[in-house]
């Protein structure tokens, strides 16, 4: 049996920051389920970055079904854990069942990728204290208020965590933590 992966996301997902890892992760070899507040019809945005406009842009983007809700997963049954951006993170970090989820990945050290806004979910459980992370660029301050050193690069590898700062860098995110993950989880 493949070893799984847990995505958690919701409404307003950045779309490639969803399903460019669930496609890549699965290409892998890994089953990966995706999470969200209830099972239902997700619908994520695009954002992208235009000339003249002072930050991104966001336009509707695709629809993809959730798998399961956050009151469903059993982490124990999962490897690793990825946390896309877009705007899901700013109201996703309310979630008490999420934020329960969040913290059982970061005490057993398993294998965690964040991506954009995505840091927002980790800082709200108090997990980047002390860590190095990469985000969204306009999240440094959201970073260092939670204690962690930011790094303006296209990815941040701290133990376990990998961090990007938006889908530009997907490359080098997924090559990261792939390499975290063969040698923490590696496909059975």
């Amino acid at each position: 049996m493949a070893a799984k992966i847990l995505i958690v996301t919701g409404d307003a997902a950045e779309s490639l920051e969803v399903l460019y890892p669930y496609q890549r992760l699965r290409e892998e070899g890994y089953e990966v389920h995706i999470a969200a507040p209830a099972r239902k019809k997700l619908r994520f945005v695009i954002h992208d970055f235009e000339p003249g406009f002072d930050t991104y842009t966001e336009k509707p983007g695709y629809t993809w079904p959730a798998d399961l809700a956050f009151s469903e997963v059993d982490p124990g049954q999962y490897v690793a854990l990825v946390i896309p951006g877009g705007r899901a993170p700013e109201y996703l970090r309310n979630d008490p069942e999420l934020r329960k989820l969040l913290k059982a990945f970061f005490d057993t050290d398993k294998p965690v990728a964040q991506i954009c806004h995505g840091p927002l979910l980790t800082a709200a459980i108090g997990s980047l204290s002390g860590r190095r992370v990469t985000a969204y660029p306009a999240l440094e301050l959201d970073m260092q208020t939670a204690g962690a050193t930011f790094q303006d690069v296209e990815t941040v590898v701290d133990g376990t965590l990998v961090s990007a700062r938006a889908w530009p860098d997907h490359s080098a995110w997924m090559r990261e933590f792939l390499t975290v993950l063969r040698a923490k989880a590696p496909v059975t």
